[in-house]
């Protein structure tokens, strides 16, 4: 029996696969992407090289859960910095250290960003 917010009971076409990580249905039913304020958005930044081989990486926390707005913002990041990065379980991460230049763009946005650690 299928529920009342999904009534999805079977498929093979692997749209079951593809479900939103926030709400968890297919189609999104989130809000949309410029629901990312940033005047009552705080971002917190630090530096981090556990787990890679001593590679430091740049991870900016804090964003809302939608995809579309945190892969806008981790696209036009990477641009700015110079560098590669990947959006991974709600953060963002930069190859390098890239503190000072992802809190001036960010800053320059209208995000409140907040150093974490060193």
């Amino acid at each position: 029996m299928a529920h009342k917010d999904n009534p999805l009971l079977y498929s093979t076409d692997g749209s079951h696969l593809r479900a939103c990580a926030t709400c968890g249905r297919h189609p999104c039913v989130c809000p949309p992407a410029a629901a990312l304020v940033p005047a009552r958005t705080r971002l917190r930044l630090r530096l981090d090289t556990k787990g890679r081989r001593g590679k430091s990486v740049t991870v900016v926390d804090g964003l809302p859960p939608h995809p579309e707005g945190g892969a806008d913002l981790l696209r036009q990041l990477k641009t700015h910095c110079g560098a590669g990065g990947t959006l991974k379980a709600g953060a963002l991460e930069l190859q390098g250290d890239q503190r000072d230049r992802a809190q001036a763009f960010l800053e320059r946005l209208g995000f409140t960003v907040r150093r974490s650690g060193s």
